[in-house]
Order: C-alpha cells, then sequence, then structure tokens
C-alpha cells in the first residue's frame, strides 16, 4: 500500500508529517511524505522557525513523484495542515491527477483548522478554502468535533447531533467521515469518544479521556485511520485499530509526562493494536 501525504513537517516534537509517516510505515505503508511547511517545532508552543513551503515548491515535488511514475500505485492521497492558502489548489489538482491514473484510489482531508479550547489557529482563508474547495472533493473527512462544527454551520455535541452533523458534511462530497473527538455531556466520566460515518452506517468507540495536550495526535489518527480504510473498506474495523492505537500511544506520551507524543515508544501499538474498545453501531 502507497500513501501520499501532503501535510506539515517539524523537526523537533512530532505534528503533521512528523507524526503520521512512522506510523503507517509501522503498519505497512510505503508513504511518499510532502511538506507544507517545514518548521523547527509544531505552532502550539507559540514560537517557530522555519519556513512556509510556497505552493509553488510543493506543486513541483509532487509533479516530480508523478514524474518517477509515483501515481501509478497510489492508494490514497492525505492532506492536513496546508500552511498557505494557495496549498488547497494544489492538493486539489494533484489529487485530479491521481485519480486520473487510479480512479480507485481515496482522497483523505484532515481539515486542519483549530479545535474548541484555541479556536481557529491556521490562516484566515484557509477554513473558508477548505470547506469551499478541498472538503467536496474528499472521499474521507477526519474532522473533530470543532472543525465539523464550522464546516457544517452546525453545532454538533450530542451522538443525535453528531450524527446530523456529519450527515451534512456527506452532503457536501466526502463518503466517509471520522469525527476524531466526540464530547457529548451525557458521556460516562473521564471518557472520550470517535466516530465514522458512512454509507454503511455509524459507529462510535469510548476510550478513556487522558488529561494531556497531546498535539499531533489528530495527526496520527487521520493517519491511521486513512490507512486502515484504505485497506479494508470497512469504517468500523478502521476505527477499532485507530482507537486503540491512538490510545495506546498517549498512554505512553502521558505516563511519561511529555509535552511531545512517544511515536517511537509506542510503536507496538501501531503494529499490532490490543483491540480493547469495541466500535459501537449507533445507527
Amino acid at each position: 500500500m502507497q500513501i501520499l501525504s501532503i501535510q506539515s513537517a517539524v523537526a523537533y516534537g512530532h505534528a503533521g508529517n512528523s507524526a503520521a509517516v512512522f506510523p503507517m510505515q509501522r503498519i505497512g505503508v510505503e508513504v511518499l511524505p510532502v511538506y507544507t511547511v517545514n518548521f523547527s517545532n509544531h505552532t502550539g508552543y507559540g514560537a517557530w522557525r522555519g519556513p512556509v513551503m510556497d505552493p509553488s515548491d510543493v506543486a513541483d515535488v509532487i509533479t516530480g513523484v508523478e514524474e518517477r511514475g509515483g501515481f501509478d500505485e497510489l492508494d490514497a492521497v492525505l492532506s492536513g495542515y496546508q500552511g498557505s492558502e494557495g496549498i488547497a489548489d494544489v492538493i486539489i489538482d494533484a489529487v485530479a491527477r491521481v485519480k486520473a491514473r487510479r480512479p480507485e484510489s481515496l482522497y483523505a482531508c484532515d481539515p486542519v483548522m483549530g479545535n474548541a479550547k484555541s479556536g481557529c489557529f491556521v490562516a484566515p482563508a484557509i477554513p473558508d478554502l477548505l470547506r469551499d474547495k478541498v472538503v467536496p472533493v474528499a472521499d474521507i473527512i477526519t474532522p473533530n468535533q470543532f472543525e465539523l462544527g464550522y464546516l457544517t454551520g452546525t453545532s454538533p455535541d450530542t451522538i443525535t447531533s453528531t450524527l446530523a452533523s456529519a450527515d451534512a458534511a456527506r452532503a457536501m462530497g466526502p463518503a466517509t467521515i471520522l469525527v476524531t473527538s466526540v464530547e457529548r455531556p451525557d458521556r460516562p466520566d473521564n471518557t472520550i469518544e470517535m466516530m465514522a460515518v458512512n454509507d454503511h452506517g455509524a459507529w462510535i468507540v469510548q476510550t478513556p479521556y487522558l488529561p494531556l495536550k497531546a498535539n499531533g495526535s489528530g495527526d496520527v489518527t487521520a493517519a491511521l485511520f486513512t490507512s486502515h480504510y484504505a485497506r479494508t473498506r470497512d469504517a468500523a474495523d478502521a476505527l477499532a485499530r485507530t482507537a486503540s492505537s491512538v490510545y495506546g500511544l498517549l498512554e505512553i506520551t502521558h505516563a511519561a509526562g511529555s509535552k511531545e507524543l512517544h511515536l517511537v515508544e509506542a510503536q507496538e501499538h501501531f503494529a499490532h493494536p490490543r483491540m480493547e474498545f469495541e466500535a459501537l453501531r449507533v445507527r
């Protein structure tokens, strides 16, 4: 399996491709990483160094991959943090060229824009570009609850309203929605959930809530779900595997008291997830 992954990179710590590539490789995916920014560290620190890549440079790298025959066996394109507003058109064009070569390939968009606690932390034009241009051409999107609400103009909080918001997102174009954080008021204490919705149904998985700010965990989640789904086309199985792996990663990171994800230490949770959390059908 091969995935073209277009997102940020950091030298210190793990976010974007610096979080997503290794877990995908550990489960047997050949990853072709393309960087939208090349930062010293993720922006959650409040200060960072390094360039935002010019869209033309990102496009050149993708074209070079195509010229080497790199599109011929792609199973999916994954995009994340875009850096600048011009990247949207580069991604859309790349997806169209990949699908012209391999119509069965998937495009998974992680619509990175912010979260409920921090608000939007991307360039001001990017959320609307994601909503109006990028999401409609995606097969899969992996928003958190805040991003799902922004994309659809809804307020997902209960299971029912989150399902309605996911359906609104599916009406925009993508067939499969992974909501990476469902924090409903009536859930059991100290838990958090993820939900997957597609034409075949809807499933929710619940894990213990760990009190840490884990920058990059959403990037790992999107990468693993995309990989598993591209391999099996089974949303419930992809959801259960992803939840088990990500919880194992967060558990190890929390135990270490680290600000940065312990990807290497958690690698067995990617390769051999414990499958301790069941994906329950909710529709």
